[in-house]
Protein backbone atom coordinates (compact mmCIF):
# COMPACT_ATOMS: atom_id res chain seq x y z
CA UNK A 1 0.00 0.00 0.00
CA UNK A 2 1.20 3.49 -0.79
CA UNK A 3 2.92 5.54 1.90
CA UNK A 4 0.27 8.19 1.30
CA UNK A 5 -2.69 5.91 2.02
CA UNK A 6 -4.00 5.00 5.44
CA UNK A 7 -1.99 2.27 7.12
CA UNK A 8 -3.72 -0.96 8.04
CA UNK A 9 -3.24 -0.64 11.78
CA UNK A 10 -5.46 -3.52 12.79
CA UNK A 11 -6.79 -6.79 11.50
CA UNK A 12 -10.40 -7.20 10.37
CA UNK A 13 -12.90 -7.85 13.21
CA UNK A 14 -13.41 -11.50 14.09
CA UNK A 15 -16.83 -12.94 14.91
CA UNK A 16 -17.37 -13.08 18.68
CA UNK A 17 -14.42 -10.82 19.43
CA UNK A 18 -15.18 -7.21 20.43
CA UNK A 19 -13.76 -4.73 17.90
CA UNK A 20 -10.88 -2.53 18.92
CA UNK A 21 -11.33 1.25 19.14
CA UNK A 22 -9.39 1.57 15.88
CA UNK A 23 -11.86 -0.77 14.17
CA UNK A 24 -14.80 1.13 15.65
CA UNK A 25 -13.54 4.52 14.50
CA UNK A 26 -11.11 4.01 11.59
CA UNK A 27 -11.73 7.41 10.05
CA UNK A 28 -10.65 9.16 13.24
CA UNK A 29 -7.30 7.33 13.32
CA UNK A 30 -6.75 7.74 9.58
CA UNK A 31 -7.44 11.45 9.84
CA UNK A 32 -5.13 11.82 12.84
CA UNK A 33 -2.36 10.01 10.99
CA UNK A 34 -2.76 12.41 8.08
CA UNK A 35 -1.91 15.28 10.45
CA UNK A 36 0.51 13.60 12.86
CA UNK A 37 2.85 12.09 10.26
CA UNK A 38 3.71 15.42 8.56
CA UNK A 39 4.14 17.04 11.97
CA UNK A 40 6.51 14.30 13.10
CA UNK A 41 8.40 14.57 9.82
CA UNK A 42 8.73 18.34 10.17
CA UNK A 43 9.81 18.25 13.82
CA UNK A 44 12.44 15.57 13.20
CA UNK A 45 13.77 17.45 10.15
CA UNK A 46 14.10 20.65 12.19
CA UNK A 47 15.74 18.79 15.06
CA UNK A 48 18.34 17.32 12.72
CA UNK A 49 18.79 20.74 11.14
CA UNK A 50 19.30 22.19 14.62
CA UNK A 51 21.99 19.58 15.27
CA UNK A 52 23.76 20.74 12.11
CA UNK A 53 23.58 24.34 13.37
CA UNK A 54 24.97 23.28 16.75
CA UNK A 55 27.92 21.58 15.04
CA UNK A 56 28.86 24.96 13.55
CA UNK A 57 29.11 26.41 17.06
CA UNK A 58 25.88 28.42 16.91
CA UNK A 59 22.81 28.28 19.14
CA UNK A 60 20.03 26.48 17.18
CA UNK A 61 17.24 28.16 19.16
CA UNK A 62 18.63 31.61 18.49
CA UNK A 63 19.17 30.83 14.81
CA UNK A 64 15.66 29.45 14.33
CA UNK A 65 14.22 32.48 16.14
CA UNK A 66 16.14 34.81 13.82
CA UNK A 67 14.86 32.89 10.80
CA UNK A 68 11.32 33.14 12.15
CA UNK A 69 11.70 36.89 12.60
CA UNK A 70 12.92 37.15 9.02
CA UNK A 71 9.83 35.42 7.65
CA UNK A 72 7.56 38.25 8.80
CA UNK A 73 5.00 35.79 10.15
CA UNK A 74 5.28 37.55 13.50
CA UNK A 75 3.54 40.52 11.85
CA UNK A 76 0.27 38.72 12.54
CA UNK A 77 0.95 38.32 16.26
CA UNK A 78 2.69 41.48 17.36
CA UNK A 79 2.09 42.51 20.97
CA UNK A 80 2.34 46.01 22.31
CA UNK A 81 0.59 49.29 22.98
CA UNK A 82 -1.70 50.24 20.13
CA UNK A 83 -4.93 52.11 19.77
CA UNK A 84 -6.69 49.08 18.27
CA UNK A 85 -6.07 46.53 20.98
CA UNK A 86 -7.98 43.27 21.17
CA UNK A 87 -7.83 41.21 24.40
CA UNK A 88 -5.89 38.02 23.83
CA UNK A 89 -5.47 35.64 26.75
CA UNK A 90 -3.12 37.24 29.28
CA UNK A 91 -1.85 40.00 27.00
CA UNK A 92 -3.05 42.05 24.10
CA UNK A 93 -2.95 41.32 20.41
CA UNK A 94 -3.33 44.07 17.87
CA UNK A 95 -3.66 43.88 14.15
CA UNK A 96 -0.64 45.77 12.78
CA UNK A 97 -2.01 48.09 10.13
CA UNK A 98 1.46 49.53 9.56
CA UNK A 99 2.07 47.85 6.20
CA UNK A 100 5.36 49.73 5.79
CA UNK A 101 7.04 47.93 8.70
CA UNK A 102 9.98 45.60 8.19
CA UNK A 103 7.91 42.62 9.37
CA UNK A 104 5.20 43.44 6.84
CA UNK A 105 7.75 43.59 4.04
CA UNK A 106 9.20 40.26 5.11
CA UNK A 107 5.76 38.66 5.14
CA UNK A 108 5.10 39.98 1.65
CA UNK A 109 8.27 38.24 0.47
CA UNK A 110 7.28 35.03 2.22
CA UNK A 111 3.91 34.97 0.48
CA UNK A 112 5.50 35.86 -2.88
CA UNK A 113 7.75 32.81 -2.61
CA UNK A 114 4.96 30.62 -1.27
CA UNK A 115 2.69 31.30 -4.27
CA UNK A 116 4.65 29.33 -6.91
CA UNK A 117 5.52 26.60 -4.40
CA UNK A 118 1.80 25.98 -3.84
CA UNK A 119 1.22 25.54 -7.57
CA UNK A 120 4.27 23.36 -8.25
CA UNK A 121 3.26 21.25 -5.24
CA UNK A 122 -0.15 20.73 -6.84
CA UNK A 123 1.62 19.73 -10.06
CA UNK A 124 3.30 16.90 -8.19
CA UNK A 125 0.23 15.99 -6.13
CA UNK A 126 -2.22 15.69 -9.00
CA UNK A 127 0.07 13.46 -11.04
CA UNK A 128 0.68 11.31 -7.97
CA UNK A 129 -3.07 10.78 -7.62
CA UNK A 130 -2.85 9.03 -10.98
CA UNK A 131 0.08 6.90 -9.85
CA UNK A 132 2.75 9.02 -11.52
CA UNK A 133 5.72 10.83 -10.00
CA UNK A 134 5.99 14.19 -11.75
CA UNK A 135 9.58 15.35 -11.35
CA UNK A 136 9.08 17.83 -14.18
CA UNK A 137 7.55 20.72 -12.28
CA UNK A 138 10.68 22.78 -12.88
CA UNK A 139 10.56 22.39 -16.66
CA UNK A 140 6.83 23.07 -16.71
CA UNK A 141 7.39 26.18 -14.62
CA UNK A 142 10.06 27.38 -17.06
CA UNK A 143 7.74 26.75 -20.02
CA UNK A 144 5.14 28.93 -18.34
CA UNK A 145 7.62 31.75 -17.72
CA UNK A 146 8.82 31.71 -21.33
CA UNK A 147 5.36 32.19 -22.80
CA UNK A 148 4.30 34.66 -20.13
CA UNK A 149 7.29 36.94 -20.67
CA UNK A 150 7.05 36.64 -24.46
CA UNK A 151 3.38 37.62 -24.56
CA UNK A 152 3.73 40.07 -21.69
CA UNK A 153 6.42 42.06 -23.49
CA UNK A 154 4.32 42.15 -26.68
CA UNK A 155 0.91 43.61 -27.58
CA UNK A 156 1.45 46.80 -25.57
CA UNK A 157 -1.86 48.28 -26.75
CA UNK A 158 -3.94 45.34 -25.51
CA UNK A 159 -6.50 45.89 -22.75
CA UNK A 160 -4.66 45.32 -19.40
CA UNK A 161 -7.08 42.76 -17.96
CA UNK A 162 -7.15 40.85 -21.24
CA UNK A 163 -3.38 41.06 -21.51
CA UNK A 164 -2.57 39.72 -18.05
CA UNK A 165 -5.22 37.00 -18.45
CA UNK A 166 -3.66 36.01 -21.76
CA UNK A 167 -0.24 35.70 -20.09
CA UNK A 168 -1.61 33.52 -17.29
CA UNK A 169 -3.60 31.26 -19.59
CA UNK A 170 -0.71 30.92 -22.05
CA UNK A 171 1.67 30.05 -19.20
CA UNK A 172 -0.68 27.38 -17.87
CA UNK A 173 -1.20 25.92 -21.36
CA UNK A 174 2.55 25.87 -22.00
CA UNK A 175 3.11 23.91 -18.80
CA UNK A 176 0.25 21.57 -19.69
CA UNK A 177 1.67 20.86 -23.13
CA UNK A 178 5.15 20.33 -21.72
CA UNK A 179 3.92 17.86 -19.11
CA UNK A 180 1.54 16.30 -21.64
CA UNK A 181 4.56 15.09 -23.61
CA UNK A 182 5.54 12.88 -20.68
CA UNK A 183 1.92 11.77 -20.33
CA UNK A 184 1.74 10.74 -23.98
CA UNK A 185 5.01 8.84 -23.73
CA UNK A 186 3.73 7.04 -20.64
CA UNK A 187 0.40 6.21 -22.28
CA UNK A 188 1.76 5.04 -25.64
CA UNK A 189 5.15 3.42 -25.18
CA UNK A 190 5.24 3.05 -21.39
CA UNK A 191 8.14 5.48 -20.90
CA UNK A 192 8.58 6.08 -17.19
CA UNK A 193 7.51 9.60 -16.28
CA UNK A 194 10.42 10.13 -13.88
CA UNK A 195 12.94 9.75 -16.69
CA UNK A 196 10.96 11.70 -19.28
CA UNK A 197 10.13 14.61 -16.97
CA UNK A 198 13.75 14.93 -15.82
CA UNK A 199 14.87 15.11 -19.45
CA UNK A 200 12.11 17.61 -20.22
CA UNK A 201 13.33 19.73 -17.30
CA UNK A 202 16.75 20.13 -18.86
CA UNK A 203 15.28 20.67 -22.31
CA UNK A 204 13.13 23.55 -21.01
CA UNK A 205 16.04 25.06 -19.07
CA UNK A 206 18.42 25.08 -22.02
CA UNK A 207 15.79 26.19 -24.53
CA UNK A 208 14.96 29.11 -22.24
CA UNK A 209 18.66 29.92 -21.80
CA UNK A 210 19.05 30.04 -25.59
CA UNK A 211 15.94 32.16 -26.17
CA UNK A 212 16.98 34.88 -23.71
CA UNK A 213 20.77 34.53 -24.03
CA UNK A 214 23.05 36.74 -26.05
CA UNK A 215 21.86 36.71 -29.64
CA UNK A 216 18.76 34.72 -28.72
CA UNK A 217 15.48 35.43 -30.51
CA UNK A 218 13.81 36.73 -27.33
CA UNK A 219 16.74 38.69 -25.93
CA UNK A 220 15.86 42.19 -24.77
CA UNK A 221 16.77 45.48 -26.42
CA UNK A 222 20.12 45.72 -24.59
CA UNK A 223 22.30 43.50 -26.73
CA UNK A 224 25.09 43.19 -24.17
CA UNK A 225 22.75 41.91 -21.43
CA UNK A 226 21.35 38.35 -21.71
CA UNK A 227 17.85 39.12 -20.52
CA UNK A 228 14.33 39.43 -21.83
CA UNK A 229 12.45 42.67 -22.26
CA UNK A 230 10.34 43.80 -19.32
CA UNK A 231 6.68 42.97 -19.67
CA UNK A 232 4.48 46.01 -20.25
CA UNK A 233 2.46 47.54 -17.41
CA UNK A 234 -0.78 46.15 -18.79
CA UNK A 235 0.52 42.60 -18.37
CA UNK A 236 1.35 43.00 -14.67
CA UNK A 237 -0.86 41.61 -11.93
CA UNK A 238 -2.22 44.27 -9.54
CA UNK A 239 -0.21 44.66 -6.33
CA UNK A 240 -2.57 44.95 -3.37
CA UNK A 241 -0.03 45.09 -0.53
CA UNK A 242 3.25 46.94 -0.63
CA UNK A 243 4.99 48.80 -3.44
CA UNK A 244 5.33 47.36 -6.93
CA UNK A 245 8.92 48.64 -7.21
CA UNK A 246 9.82 46.82 -3.98
CA UNK A 247 8.25 43.49 -4.94
CA UNK A 248 4.92 44.07 -3.24
CA UNK A 249 2.45 41.22 -2.96
CA UNK A 250 0.23 40.78 -6.02
CA UNK A 251 -3.14 39.07 -6.30
CA UNK A 252 -1.26 35.96 -7.47
CA UNK A 253 -1.50 34.65 -3.90
CA UNK A 254 -5.29 34.55 -4.24
CA UNK A 255 -4.98 32.69 -7.54
CA UNK A 256 -2.81 30.08 -5.81
CA UNK A 257 -5.37 29.70 -3.00
CA UNK A 258 -8.13 29.37 -5.60
CA UNK A 259 -6.13 26.60 -7.30
CA UNK A 260 -5.99 24.72 -3.99
CA UNK A 261 -9.78 24.75 -4.00
CA UNK A 262 -9.88 23.73 -7.68
CA UNK A 263 -7.50 20.85 -6.95
CA UNK A 264 -9.67 19.61 -4.07
CA UNK A 265 -12.81 19.78 -6.18
CA UNK A 266 -11.16 18.01 -9.13
CA UNK A 267 -9.83 15.19 -7.00
CA UNK A 268 -12.80 14.66 -4.69
CA UNK A 269 -15.93 15.91 -6.44
CA UNK A 270 -15.62 15.10 -10.15
CA UNK A 271 -15.76 12.00 -12.30
CA UNK A 272 -12.37 12.98 -13.69
CA UNK A 273 -10.91 12.90 -10.19
CA UNK A 274 -12.51 9.52 -9.54
CA UNK A 275 -11.03 8.11 -12.75
CA UNK A 276 -7.60 9.56 -11.97
CA UNK A 277 -7.61 8.10 -8.46
CA UNK A 278 -8.84 4.75 -9.74
CA UNK A 279 -5.98 4.55 -12.23
CA UNK A 280 -3.51 5.59 -9.56
CA UNK A 281 -4.75 2.95 -7.14
CA UNK A 282 -4.91 0.05 -9.59
CA UNK A 283 -4.55 0.59 -13.37
CA UNK A 284 -5.65 -2.93 -14.26
CA UNK A 285 -8.79 -2.76 -12.15
CA UNK A 286 -9.58 0.66 -13.60
CA UNK A 287 -9.15 -0.67 -17.14
CA UNK A 288 -11.41 -3.62 -16.32
CA UNK A 289 -14.01 -1.13 -15.06
CA UNK A 290 -14.04 0.71 -18.40
CA UNK A 291 -11.72 3.60 -17.50
CA UNK A 292 -9.18 4.58 -20.15
CA UNK A 293 -5.83 4.32 -18.40
CA UNK A 294 -3.88 5.89 -21.27
CA UNK A 295 -6.23 8.87 -21.48
CA UNK A 296 -6.00 9.52 -17.75
CA UNK A 297 -2.21 9.36 -17.81
CA UNK A 298 -2.18 12.14 -20.39
CA UNK A 299 -4.93 14.22 -18.77
CA UNK A 300 -3.41 13.96 -15.29
CA UNK A 301 0.01 15.04 -16.50
CA UNK A 302 -1.45 17.89 -18.56
CA UNK A 303 -3.43 19.23 -15.59
CA UNK A 304 -0.37 18.87 -13.36
CA UNK A 305 1.73 20.78 -15.88
CA UNK A 306 -0.94 23.46 -16.06
CA UNK A 307 -0.51 24.15 -12.34
CA UNK A 308 3.28 24.47 -12.70
CA UNK A 309 3.05 26.58 -15.85
CA UNK A 310 0.64 28.92 -14.08
CA UNK A 311 3.21 29.28 -11.29
CA UNK A 312 5.77 30.53 -13.79
CA UNK A 313 3.30 32.94 -15.36
CA UNK A 314 2.30 34.36 -11.95
CA UNK A 315 5.94 34.97 -11.03
CA UNK A 316 6.52 36.85 -14.29
CA UNK A 317 3.35 38.94 -14.13
CA UNK A 318 3.40 39.34 -10.34
CA UNK A 319 6.89 40.56 -9.50
CA UNK A 320 9.75 39.38 -11.73
CA UNK A 321 8.59 41.11 -14.93
CA UNK A 322 11.53 39.71 -16.93
CA UNK A 323 13.70 36.61 -17.12
CA UNK A 324 17.22 35.69 -18.14
CA UNK A 325 19.39 32.56 -18.52
CA UNK A 326 20.90 33.01 -15.05
CA UNK A 327 17.43 33.18 -13.48
CA UNK A 328 16.24 30.10 -15.35
CA UNK A 329 19.26 28.02 -14.39
CA UNK A 330 19.29 29.08 -10.73
CA UNK A 331 15.58 28.65 -10.07
CA UNK A 332 14.65 25.54 -8.05
CA UNK A 333 10.99 26.23 -7.30
CA UNK A 334 9.74 23.06 -8.97
CA UNK A 335 11.87 20.86 -6.75
CA UNK A 336 10.80 22.74 -3.63
CA UNK A 337 7.20 22.12 -4.69
CA UNK A 338 8.03 18.43 -4.84
CA UNK A 339 9.08 18.45 -1.19
CA UNK A 340 5.97 20.44 -0.26
CA UNK A 341 3.69 17.92 -1.99
CA UNK A 342 5.34 15.02 -0.21
CA UNK A 343 5.15 16.70 3.18
CA UNK A 344 1.54 17.70 2.53
CA UNK A 345 0.65 14.10 1.61
CA UNK A 346 -0.75 15.28 -1.74
CA UNK A 347 -3.74 16.96 -0.13
CA UNK A 348 -4.85 20.54 -0.80
CA UNK A 349 -4.60 21.71 2.81
CA UNK A 350 -1.37 19.84 3.42
CA UNK A 351 0.27 21.22 0.27
CA UNK A 352 -0.80 24.74 1.23
CA UNK A 353 0.69 24.65 4.71
CA UNK A 354 3.84 22.81 3.57
CA UNK A 355 4.36 25.42 0.85
CA UNK A 356 4.02 28.20 3.41
CA UNK A 357 6.61 26.46 5.59
CA UNK A 358 9.14 26.21 2.77
CA UNK A 359 8.39 29.73 1.55
CA UNK A 360 9.00 31.04 5.05
CA UNK A 361 12.28 29.11 5.30
CA UNK A 362 13.53 30.51 2.02
CA UNK A 363 12.66 34.07 3.00
CA UNK A 364 13.87 33.80 6.58
CA UNK A 365 17.28 32.49 5.54
CA UNK A 366 17.88 35.04 2.78
CA UNK A 367 20.73 37.53 3.08
CA UNK A 368 18.25 40.42 3.27
CA UNK A 369 16.45 39.06 6.34
CA UNK A 370 18.95 37.05 8.39
CA UNK A 371 21.43 38.87 10.59
CA UNK A 372 24.91 37.51 9.63
CA UNK A 373 26.11 37.97 13.20
CA UNK A 374 23.63 35.29 14.28
CA UNK A 375 24.18 32.90 11.38
CA UNK A 376 25.72 33.29 7.95
CA UNK A 377 22.93 33.58 5.36
CA UNK A 378 24.78 31.38 2.85
CA UNK A 379 24.97 28.62 5.45
CA UNK A 380 21.35 29.23 6.41
CA UNK A 381 20.35 28.78 2.76
CA UNK A 382 22.07 25.40 2.84
CA UNK A 383 20.22 24.66 6.07
CA UNK A 384 16.95 25.19 4.19
CA UNK A 385 18.08 22.73 1.53
CA UNK A 386 19.05 20.24 4.23
CA UNK A 387 15.61 20.48 5.83
CA UNK A 388 13.94 20.01 2.45
CA UNK A 389 16.07 16.94 1.78
CA UNK A 390 15.34 15.53 5.22
CA UNK A 391 11.61 15.97 4.64
CA UNK A 392 11.82 13.95 1.42
CA UNK A 393 13.95 11.32 3.17
CA UNK A 394 11.63 10.98 6.16
CA UNK A 395 8.54 10.88 3.97
CA UNK A 396 10.20 8.05 2.06
CA UNK A 397 10.92 6.28 5.35
CA UNK A 398 7.24 6.83 6.29
CA UNK A 399 7.72 7.70 9.95
CA UNK A 400 3.99 7.34 10.55
CA UNK A 401 4.04 3.85 9.08
CA UNK A 402 7.08 2.99 11.20
CA UNK A 403 5.24 4.16 14.31
CA UNK A 404 2.23 1.99 13.39
CA UNK A 405 4.49 -1.01 12.74
CA UNK A 406 6.12 -0.63 16.15
CA UNK A 407 2.66 -0.47 17.77
CA UNK A 408 1.68 -3.66 15.99
CA UNK A 409 4.88 -5.37 17.09
CA UNK A 410 4.16 -4.47 20.71
CA UNK A 411 0.68 -5.93 20.46
CA UNK A 412 1.90 -9.13 18.85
Amino acid sequence: MSDFEADELDQEPVAGVPPTPQQHFPSRFDGAKGVVTPLITTVVAFLVGGLVVALTGKDPVRVYHAIYEGTGVGWLFQVGNHSARIPFETGHMWFPWDTASVAAGNLQQTLLVTTPIVLTALAVAFAFRCGMFNIGGQGQYVAGTIFAVWLGSSFASLDPWLHVTLCLVAGALAGAVWAGIAGILKATVGAHEVISTIMLNWTAIWVGSYLFGEGGPLQGAQVSIPDSNNIVDGAKLPVFWGLKLLQGLSIGIFIAIAMLVVYWILVNRTTLGFAVRAVGFNPEAARYGGISVARNYFVAMAIAGGFAGLAGAIDITGWEYQIGPADIQANQIGFIGLAAALLGRNTAIGAGFASLLFGALITGTSSRQLDPSIFRPDLAGNLTTIIQGLVVLFVGLNLGGLWAWLRRRRRA
